[in-house]
């Protein structure tokens, strides 16, 4: 399965989440908050198989990831001590594009994964143009200098950064501070599902 690169809104309509985490993809008014297509108000009960993979599908697209990448992680947060729950959270947060996205230096993280593939973004002062990479803490995270007067990061409608990362807005520096708390995430999403999910998957 290729990561998905169609319409954010679309997508967004028809799982019933926010994959942008704003609500942008619902001001047009009420009468949109529901899937699309000549279906889209027969909400149907989900099964337990359903819920999971709805679920499933809300993390893949909010990160930008295809199930092979996916699949990656999850091994990688098994292999952690702790919750797999919150494991997954935390290596899903930890992604370079995510952090990117997270210390507002992009509007979106579609629009942080183009910044980090076309080299605009330092990972401890080197580049790096792999937006999958798993930061650590203590990282620093930057915008190239000559990078900086990009419409894309110099007009850019700041992202209010959590508190696990702390940010220099004005240089367009920032530190991966600490793991992110299961409460400082989304709220919307059951991570549970998830696991269930790719623990019959991933051995």
């Amino acid at each position: 399965m290729s990561r998905y690169l169609g319409s954010i809104n679309r997508k967004s309509r028809r799982l019933g989440f926010s994959l942008l985490e704003n609500n942008k993809e619902f001001i047009k008014g009420k009468k949109r908050n529901y899937a699309p297509g000549q279906h889209g108000q027969n909400k149907r009960k989900l099964s337990g198989y359903g819920e999971q993979l709805q679920e499933k599908q809300k993390l893949q697209f909010m990160y930008g990831m295809n199930d092979r990448q996916f699949r990656r992680l999850f091994k990688i947060a098994k292999g952690m001590k702790g919750s797999n729950t919150l494991n997954l959270l935390i290596v899903l947060e930890s992604r370079l594009d995510n952090l990117v996205y997270r210390m507002g230096f992009a509007p979106t993280r579609r629009a942080a994964r183009q910044l980090v593939n076309h080299g605009h973004v330092l990972l401890n002062s080197k580049k790096c143009t792999i937006p999958s990479t798993i930061a650590k803490v203590g990282s620093l995270i930057s915008i190239k200098e000559k990078s900086l007067n990009l419409p894309i990061v110099k007009n850019n409608e700041m992202v209010k950064p959590l508190d696990f990362v702390k940010v220099d807005n004005i240089k367009k520096i920032g530190e991966y501070v600490r793991f992110p708390k299961r409460e400082e995430l989304n709220q919307d999403i059951k991570e549970t599902y998830v696991v269930e999910w790719y623990n019959r998957l991933v051995k």
